[in-house]
């Protein structure tokens, strides 16, 4: 019997391709496919899912890998592959944490997206070794030390040094230090513009 497999995926064109792939493929069958990964977990509990293909950012905000946790401690058994073209570096981190089988970098495709579901289904748990890399700037984002991630991730609420410190358990003076030294590896002027492309580029996000 082919493994039942859930997509999740808001945008159009990799949705279409994955759900290609797996009609190709005689070892799986195409479930259904959806744009909201809070979905995902009431689809589970209504039909039978072996394998979910599932992006982090989804339809109205909703989180793949919120989705993904939920899904694993109410049904263990159900084999998850996060997908994404984000290198947002505590993705990585969360989804070892919270039980997440396989993750596939979208851009990065160092192996076959079936490669990696039919080894998730026999059992193995593929993750890479580190974010793919993405210049920014004068510099790319394996450059950035642990944190100086951390706290790039902050800057996108547009808080100051003192509230970020804070939420960090860190000074104000150690946050202006590494936001300092970003800007310069960067070749950046403001902080605002360090928050804004690192965002856009995937590689800070909160």
């Amino acid at each position: 019997m082919p493994y039942n497999v859930l997509i999740v995926e808001d945008q159009e064109m990799p949705r279409q391709l994955f759900e290609i792939y797996v009609k190709s493929d005689p070892r799986f069958h195409h479930a259904a496919s959806i744009s909201n990964a809070s979905l995902a977990v009431d689809f589970c509990s209504h039909g039978k899912i072996d394998l979910i293909l599932m992006d982090v950012m989804t339809e109205l905000g909703s989180s793949g890998l919120d989705a993904a946790e939920e899904i694993k401690k109410k049904y263990p058994k159900v084999r998850i592959v996060v997908v994404t073209s984000m290198p947002e570096a505590s993705w990585l981190r969360r989804a070892r944490q919270i039980g997440v089988d396989s993750f596939w970098y979208k851009e990065e495709q160092k192996e076959p997206i079936l490669s990696v579901m039919e080894r998730t289904m026999a059992g193995e748990s593929i993750y890479p070794d580190r974010t793919p890399r993405v210049q920014i700037g004068n510099t790319d984002n394996h450059d950035f030390t642990d944190r100086e991630l951390e706290i790039l991730r902050e800057l996108i609420s547009g808080d100051s040094n003192a509230e970020i410190g804070e939420r960090l358990g860190i000074g104000a003076s150690t946050v202006k230090y590494h936001v300092q030294n970003m800007l310069e590896k960067t070749g950046m002027h403001t902080r605002t513009e360090l928050a804004a492309v690192a965002r856009s580029l995937g590689i800070a996000i909160k």
